[in-house]
């Protein structure tokens, strides 16, 4: 859950000055972050893949939430909450999940549908679902009304259509209690909206939430069933929210959206590539044009040497290239573009303009972590006619294949490229952000960074932290009987020189369709030891299968060269699914950190500039064995291209993942470059889906 903060507050700023989304398009969103009028829901969705961010202050405590419509239909939601004076004067902090799905579109007298479920992998402390219905009366007039169980069902009761609420199986939240579903007491609600101008929306509503929780420990006084409010839009992202409560509390929202699709740049403020360069009439260039030129040896490392200068003014690696008199192939690593079509069409156009007319077939062979990855082959002829054209039908010209599969000649190594040397001393901020018991700790500090590639696919790397400054090591946090990863605020207490990582890698090409990577040294902050990955994709596959074996020791606490006396076999059998439409799904199955057997499911939501959004749970046989651990773990997961932000490419991006447990059970080994992330960029899902940026 530590990641860069810097990245964060620059996408903040970028929302707030930015038009993405329409101004809350679908409704207001309600004290909880969902769709819906004050308290209550409504059968409202936001657009497809918007985010919606909102932050509630009230009497009582507050909500932040984060909202992800991840279909035209089902919103989900992260919450963070605070409710104050919880534990004789100590506030209690709750990390929850919701899902809201909309059955029924509105159409004529029909009203749109929706159900859902709030809080219910979490504390509890929020939980309760509803249906809900909502019809437009005239056009700046809703209309929402349904019925709620759990805390939407605590007031003003009708019974309890289907049996009992069971008591929740754990305090801690960790399963999902399926079996409370829609048990219980149930409750009406009804709102109103009333769109008073442009920019006012005025909301009035009918809730039975009771409150309980909060009137018996944070002082809530709830002395009427009904909430008023009003929204005021500022720009076309975001809003503000203002809120009369239960006859006697105020609360202020404040709400932004978030659209990926639409950066804060949306022309991009990249450098213009290079035109296509047509080649000379036969008559003007009678030797290039009939090849002879290609038996002079002094040729090819010529045309080799401009065309690598060329690629490193754009941001491009040229590692080697094969010559003939009709085809090229470039073997080129990509360091500055988000999207590899885009490098690709970097890299063609370049080639027009160094090679000799005669060459005809291009081959761009992509490289990743030193391996060839895939090629693309175009026809120089095409890149000259559509060039100003739809490059929908340039892609219907090109064969994309494997890399092993192509035999275009000898390969000559570009010269002085390897060995190569990179560093970076750049500073740092670790955060511990949502924690259930301290809702935001953080170090500062400074970070050097080095990476030393002997040859192609094999890498030393490694990094140092000095921290400066912070208060991590004033955690609360306790760890468990054996702790795998619940004693990781051992580790931040430690902020004197620390080697977070170090490690000799290699990665590989098998066979056709195999990857392989072996990785020896200090493989994380944590853990120390060998891990060895082996990767079946082919490149116009949907399906990938991985299978990763490792042995590790756990790291002493100063994080240094010293072990702790802790060993253990750890490994993954992998299925990766590409669903379509921006969805991959993965299966891992296989012994965890704690050595505990299980499995973890992971859905993520990916946009063609790189925005990813996910959500993973892991079952497996460890039995809870302290604060926060279960054998149940669950989270979420975001990265967001820095690229989106800057308007500038490049391949750094922002990542971190929100965990909802923290503890022992469930815990994988963190190992940097794994396989399928590293090779997929480059295969026919990713190019297809990034093809329309090839002339950018």
């Amino acid at each position: 859950m530590s990641r860069s903060l810097c990245a964060a507050l620059a996408v903040s700023l970028a929302a707030l000055q930015s038009a993405w989304a329409e101004p809350l398009i679908g409704g207001s969103r309600n004290t909880f972050g969902t769709p819906g009028l004050i308290d209550t829901p409504a059968a409202l969705s936001l657009p497809d893949g918007v985010i919606g961010v909102s932050t509630y202050f009230g009497a009582g405590g507050q909500r932040h939430s984060f909202a992800f419509q991840i279909t035209p239909r089902l919103t989900a939601l992260f919450r963070y909450s605070r409710i104050d004076d919880y534990d004789l004067g100590d506030p209690l902090y709750d990390r929850s999940i919701d899902l809201h799905l909309r059955l029924l579109d509105e159409s004529g007298w029909r009203p749109a549908v929706a159900v859902g479920v709030r809080d219910f992998i979490g504390s509890g402390a929020f939980a309760s679902e509803y249906v809900v219905a909502t019809k437009t009366i005239t056009p700046t007039v809703q209309v929402s009304a349904g019925i709620g169980w759990g805390r939407l069902g605590s007031s003003n009761t009708i019974g309890a259509p289907f049996g009992a609420r069971p008591t929740p199986a754990v305090v801690d939240g960790s399963p999902i209690n399926y079996d409370r579903w829609f048990r219980g007491d149930a409750a009406p609600f009804v709102g109103l909206s009333w769109q008073a101008s442009e920019k006012l929306t005025l909301k009035a509503e009918y809730s039975p939430d009771a409150y309980a929780l909060e009137v018996a420990r944070a002082g809530f006084d709830r002395a009427s069933p009904f909430n008023f409010g009003l929204d005021y839009r500022i720009g076309r992202s975001a809003s503000v929210s203002a809120y009369y409560l239960y006859g006697s509390e105020v609360g202020v929202q404040l709400n932004i959206a978030i659209d990926p699709r639409r950066p804060p740049f949306p022309s991009g403020i990249e450098k213009t590539p290079l035109p296509v360069a047509p080649r000379p009439s036969r008559a003007a260039d009678p030797v290039g044009w009939s090849g002879d030129w290609a038996s002079e040896p002094q040729v090819h490392p010529a045309v080799q040497a401009q065309v690598a200068k060329a690629l490193a003014e754009d941001g491009l690696m040229l590692e080697s290239m094969a010559l003939s008199a009709t085809t090229v192939e470039v073997r080129v690593r990509n360091l500055t573009y988000g999207v590899q079509a885009q490098a690709l069409g970097h890299v063609a156009r370049v080639l027009t303009r160094a090679l000799p007319p005669s060459v005809e077939v291009l081959v761009l062979t992509s490289v990743a972590g030193g391996m060839p990855t895939s090629s693309v082959t175009l026809y120089r002829s095409d890149l000259e006619a559509m060039e100003n054209g739809n490059s929908a039908a340039l892609l219907q010209r090109a064969a994309i294949t494997d890399a092993l599969a192509v035999a275009s000649g000898p390969l000559r190594p570009t010269d002085n490229l390897f060995p190569r040397f990179q560093w970076a001393l750049s500073p740092y901020v670790e955060a511990s952000i949502f924690d259930p018991v301290d809702p935001l700790l953080a170090d500062i500090g400074i970070a050097a960074t080095a990476r030393y590639e002997i040859t192609p696919g094999l890498v030393l790397a490694g990094s140092v932290r000095q921290k400066v400054v912070g208060n991590l090591d004033q955690s609360l946090r306790t760890p468990g009987i054996d702790p795998v990863r619940s004693d990781l605020v051992s580790y931040q207490r430690n902020g004197d020189l620390t080697i977070p990582s170090l490690t000799l890698s290699w990665y590989g090409r098998p066979a056709e369709n195999l990857y392989a990577r072996v990785s020896f040294g200090l493989l994380e902050r944590m853990f120390g030891g060998v891990s060895g990955e082996l990767l079946w994709k082919p490149v116009d596959s949907r399906l990938a299968l991985g299978a990763e074996l490792n042995y590790v020791q756990k790291r002493d606490y100063e994080q240094r060269f010293g072990f702790l006396d802790y060993s253990v076999v750890t490994g993954h059998a992998s299925a990766y699914y590409d669903i379509g439409s921006g969805f991959t799904g993965q299966l891992d199955i296989g012994r965890y950190l704690a050595g505990d057997w299980g499995g973890t499911i992971s859905v993520n939501r990916e946009f063609a500039n790189g925005w990813r959004i996910g959500a993973f749970a892991t079952f497996t046989d460890m039995p809870g064995s302290g604060p926060g651990d279960a054998n149940f773990d669950k989270g979420l997961s975001l990265t967001i291209p820095i690229a989106w932000t800057t308007g500038k490419p490049t391949i750094a991006s922002f990542t971190n993942t929100f965990r909802m447990g923290g503890g022992d059970g469930g815990a994988r080994l963190s190992v940097d470059g794994r396989l399928y992330q590293t090779v997929r960029q480059s295969h026919v899902g990713e190019i297809y889906d990034g093809w329309g940026r090839f002339w950018r």
